[in-house]
């Protein structure tokens, strides 16, 4: 095998709060190929890349590029180095063209001083026909759909003259129409030099475009291997230390009655546009039932309205067949409706605030002895919280925000899925979650089924949606485009066809299934 082009040795990384995040890492690419990254939720991965585009300094260590060795204190070290990373969340502007975006910062100008606009298409466009990206560098960003979004990340990286890519959860919120569009293209850079580290919780992406994989727990590199001589169990016992059940098997639902409804809800955003089109849908309890779309086309929005952080333009909301009117997230508590937010960190916690106060923040009442608190029974409890779906902290005291994403996320659901609940509506419940953090929370949700609470998931994963829904409904463009009452011979594929609206049920027939 050739020397490495990217080389990093013995990095070492602690925090200012203590964590060590890594050490005596070890991670190599080669020319031209793609390398996946993977480990458990805080293993590692986010710091070792965010060394690597200058985000984080390492404390010890050392990188070298072509057998140099470099220093990379900066994006724009970084970038003039040849690397260029997409996050997870898009860093483009809304409100600019995609050929806008790309020539960001590096703008062609006539007479050193007005923007060339006729030349920033042109380039833009000639750029995406030289990778072969099927995109119109005219459309305007917020227009977009996320795919396209992904192309205009990478594009953008590419005009910046990067040949190492770092692709952050890649697909996280693709069809898998767009995913097959992005691994041709990606197959196209590997094939003309370029090198592409792929970071993944999807094991079946991983084994499907990878070459090799680097595996990293607990801040150290715990293997690199050939993609090929590997399997998903394998890799998912070296990423947790242990088994992992990688499909979930369930019971027949037991449908009850009708939880949480909603008859004609209507929401428009700040532009004007309906998200949300008289959205008639009901929920029963004993089942989950599963919200697939691309993102954008309502989802975030129906539930913001269904947990009272939001009010609907027109229509109305009944939880147990009373109107929630005004209701605010308080006042669903009192309803037993439970909340994961996609959003973990704006709305899911209070990043300042110990890992205890978030778990618990809503079950103060059962602690009050007068006007004291039972601190022992609250940290033995929290303790049993932190053990049961393993957030990686040192203690409960710990600061919320001082968290992984992952572990933040698994905080969310500690808090959310207890026993009281009666209707949980669980916004990407998963995602950027390894998969043993993720069985443990698709065993929960559907172990609160099987007591008979009602579960709304809404998940840009289609594997989750079809393992572990009882029903689904397709999103798109604020309407319910299709409704499958039984998942058990849906496809991913035909998900996807629904999703991107090639396919769609008539409006009549979907609400006589699910509202009938």
């Amino acid at each position: 095998m050739n020397d490495a082009l990217l080389k990093a040795e013995n990095i070492l990384k602690v925090y200012p709060n203590g964590i060590v995040a890594n050490r005596g890492v070890n991670f190599e690419v080669q020319k031209g190929e793609i390398h996946a990254l993977i480990g458990e939720n805080g293993a590692g991965k986010s710091t070792l890349m965010k060394i690597l585009f200058g985000i984080e300094t390492p404390e010890e260590g050392t990188i070298t590029l072509n057998g140099q060795e470099v220093s990379i204190d900066s994006p724009k070290k970084a970038i003039s180095l040849g690397i260029g990373m997409v996050h997870q969340h898009f860093m483009l502007v809304d409100s600019l063209s995609i050929a806008e975006n790309i020539a960001l910062g590096h703008e062609p100008l006539q007479r050193g001083m007005f923007l060339d606009r006729d030349k920033i298409v042109k380039q833009a466009g000639e750029l995406a026909e030289r990778y072969h990206f099927e995109i119109d560098v005219n459309r305007v960003v917020r227009d977009a759909s996320v795919g396209v979004k992904q192309k205009a990340e990478i594009l953008k990286a590419l005009a910046r003259g990067a040949q190492i890519l770092i692709l952050d959860e890649p697909t996280a919120v693709l069809t898998p129409q767009e995913t097959r569009e992005l691994f041709v293209e990606l197959t196209t850079l590997r094939q003309e030099g370029y090198t592409i580290i792929f970071i993944s919780h999807k094991l079946k992406e991983v084994m499907e475009i990878c070459d090799r994989i680097t595996i990293m727990r607990h801040g150290r590199t715990v293997d690199t291997c050939l993609v090929k001589d590997t399997s998903p169990e394998e890799i998912s016992r070296k990423m947790v230390g242990r088994d992992v059940v990688l499909h979930i098997e369930k019971q027949p639902a037991k449908r009850g009655d009708v939880c949480l409804e909603t008859r004609s809800v209507t929401c428009e955003n700040v532009f004007g546009k309906r998200v949300l089109d008289a959205l008639n849908m009901r929920l029963r309890s004993g089942e989950v039932l599963g919200v697939a779309g691309v993102e954008g086309n309502g989802q975030s929005e129906l539930a913001e309205i269904l947990f009272g952080l939001r009010q609907p333009s027109s229509g109305e909301v009944l939880i147990k067949g009373s109107r929630i009117g005004r209701l605010n997230p308080s006042g669903c508590r009192r309803c037993k409706v439970a909340y994961i937010p996609e959003d973990r960190m704006r709305i899911g916690v209070a990043a300042r605030e110990s890992i205890l106060s978030n778990m618990l923040i809503d079950k103060v009442d059962r602690y009050l002895r007068g006007p004291f608190l039972k601190e022992k029974e609250m940290n033995r409890d929290a303790e049993k919280l932190l053990a049961e779906f393993t957030v990686l902290a040192r203690t409960v005291d710990t600061p919320a925000g001082m968290l992984s994403g992952g572990n933040i996320q698994k905080v969310v659901a500690a808090r959310e899925m207890t026993e009281e609940a009666q209707i949980i509506i669980a916004e990407q419940p998963t995602r950027g979650i390894d998969p043993g953090a993720s069985e443990i929370i698709r065993r929960k949700l559907l172990e609160l089924r099987d007591k008979g609470a009602a579960v709304l998931l809404i998940s840009a994963d289609l594997n989750e949606i079809l393992e572990m829904s009882d029903g689904v409904i397709v999103l798109h463009e604020g309407k319910i485009n299709g409704y499958f009452p039984d998942t058990t011979a849906l496809t991913e594929e035909e998900l996807g066809y629904y999703m991107l609206g090639v396919k769609k049920q008539s409006r009549e027939s979907v609400e006589a299934a699910l509202c009938g």
